[in-house]
């Protein structure tokens, strides 16, 4: 007898646990997204010199993660999250407006970017007349 109430015991909540979500409540429009859930942003972000990231080599990278709080390798993680939001992760738009002033020497920079910005894969190559210029377009690309 014990074995018997054991077994309809078990089976009740196998099948509550399979079932369960079948229900039409579980059809119903997504909840909100729960604050402590983020979609990840981590990002590799490489310095070479040179007029291409094919042909230049490599000399620096760091990491720049912006969710859940800013953090990696890059300097100046903070600052550099809150660019790329106020950008909305266009990378293009970074150091618009920027009223620096560089030399004109050619001294070709080229940066990468590889990695997840929002929950999407980004893969993105810039190359700067020189260093200066480089460091114009904002704290994200100034490693």
């Amino acid at each position: 007898m014990r074995n018997t109430a054991r077994w309809a015991a078990t089976l009740g909540l196998t099948a509550t646990a399979v079932c369960g979500p079948l229900s039409g409540a579980a059809l119903a429009e997504p909840a909100a997204v729960s604050p402590g859930l983020y979609a990840p942003s981590a990002l590799v972000l490489t310095l070479g010199h040179g007029e291409n990231a094919a042909t230049a080599t490599p000399e620096r990278a760091v990491t720049l993660t912006c969710a859940p709080t800013p953090s990696g390798t890059h300097p100046a993680a903070s600052p550099a999250c809150a660019e790329l939001r106020s950008a909305g992760g266009d990378f293009d738009a970074l150091g618009a407006g920027s009223d620096a002033v560089c030399t004109r020497e050619y001294a070709p920079v080229v940066v990468t970017v590889d990695g997840v910005w929002r929950g999407e894969r980004v893969s993105y190559e810039r190359t700067f007349s020189n260093e200066c210029v480089k460091n114009s377009y904002g704290t994200v690309f100034a490693f």
